[in-house]
């Protein structure tokens, strides 16, 4: 007796239907999904200890070890009996550093290096990107001269920059004694008196000045390849449509370049901003701080080391970062642009 064949399509469907549907989850399927999500979130918390870790250790913990300084008597012959805890709080660092006759020159000093330092290398940044934004021949070349400047280590840098404005062997001092002139102590006079036409005489700090130039020069490439990174993402076309309708290159570079920039050279006067009001080496290794070139970075080595007074110097590093806090808020506050909801 044979067996009845069934028909192709019928046996299909009984298999298929003997399978489990992929949709629906089984206690297996749940059991195998939750063990995988329990692997990731332990491979999650093994990834984040080290981070945390550094955070904790590099950030956190010498945080409040500056903070609880600035709140105690702190001395560097008595800096073994500070506590970081279950010690007598007390404002007598803040009004010391603030009533010292040093902190208000000093601090208007800051703002004045700052602002100019940060202003002016983003203008030459800016320069320079307009000027290599095009192509010709050696502009590669070009680009990384103008990028030695920030890759060169400061202290060979400030060592250069000492010898060339030497005033008895620097090579400027030597042509502007070739052009008749007298030599010139770049950095180390706090104030020179320039003839303008012989009709007034106006004073400049040199030193001060000298410091800001310095500082922009070592920093604009930073500013330079933020700048043409923006610039090389711009459209053509509407700079292309500019040029045909008449417009001039100031007209262009005004109404179509600039404000497309403007996000750009926002975040980095911000950031040129923050870490020029915390410098010390630059201005430490060119004038040590003197001739009028003292910031709160090296008033607080000052307080720290030439004073002993571990608790001023705490206290006015705190007040360093109010400052920055109040700049980063009135950037955020005023200036800073969501693109999301822009």
């Amino acid at each position: 007796m044979t067996t009845p064949e069934v028909p192709p399509g019928i046996a299909e469907r009984e298999e298929a239907a003997e399978q489990p549907d992929p949709q629906v989850e089984t206690p297996r399927r749940r059991r195998r999904k939750s063990g995988l999500v329990r692997r990731e979130s332990r491979l999650g918390v093994a990834l984040m200890i080290p981070t945390v870790l550094v955070i904790v250790l590099l950030v956190i913990l010498p945080l409040l070890w500056n903070i609880a300084l600035a709140f105690q008597p702190a001395r560097l012959i008595n800096i073994q009996e500070v506590s970081l805890i279950g010690f007598d709080a007390t404002l007598r660092n803040f009004e010391i550093v603030l009533s010292d006759n040093d902190f208000w020159p000093v601090l208007r000093t800051t703002f004045v290096y700052t602002i100019g330092g940060t202003v002016l290398s983003i203008l030459m940044g800016l320069w320079a990107a307009l000027a290599l934004q095009k192509a010709f021949r050696g502009r590669s070349i070009v680009r990384g001269i103008v990028l030695f400047p920030y890759v060169v280590p400061v202290v060979a840098a400030a060592f250069v920059w000492q010898v060339m404005l030497n005033p008895r062997f620097g090579v400027i001092n030597v042509w502007i004694e070739r052009l008749g002139g007298n030599p010139i102590d770049f950095l180390g006079t706090r104030s020179y008196d320039i003839s303008v036409f012989g009709l007034f005489t106006l004073t400049i700090p040199l030193a001060l000045v000298t410091v800001i130039v310095f500082e922009a020069w070592r920093y604009f490439p930073f500013a330079f390849l933020f700048i043409l990174a923006a610039l090389q993402s711009q459209s053509k076309e509407i700079d292309e449509a500019a040029m045909v309708d008449g417009a001039t290159i100031s007209q262009r570079f005004v109404y179509v370049t600039l404000p497309g920039l403007w996000p750009v050279l926002s975040v980095l006067f911000l950031l040129r901003f923050i870490w020029t009001f915390n410098k010390f080496d630059d201005v430490y290794l060119l004038t040590g701080g003197g001739a009028g070139t003292e910031v709160i970075t090296v008033k607080i080595i000052d307080w720290l080391t030439g004073r002993g007074n571990v608790g001023a110097a705490a206290a006015l590093g705190i007040i360093l970062a109010l400052i920055l806090s109040v700049v980063v808020f009135i950037y955020y506050k005023f200036f800073y642009v969501d693109e999301e909801t822009a």
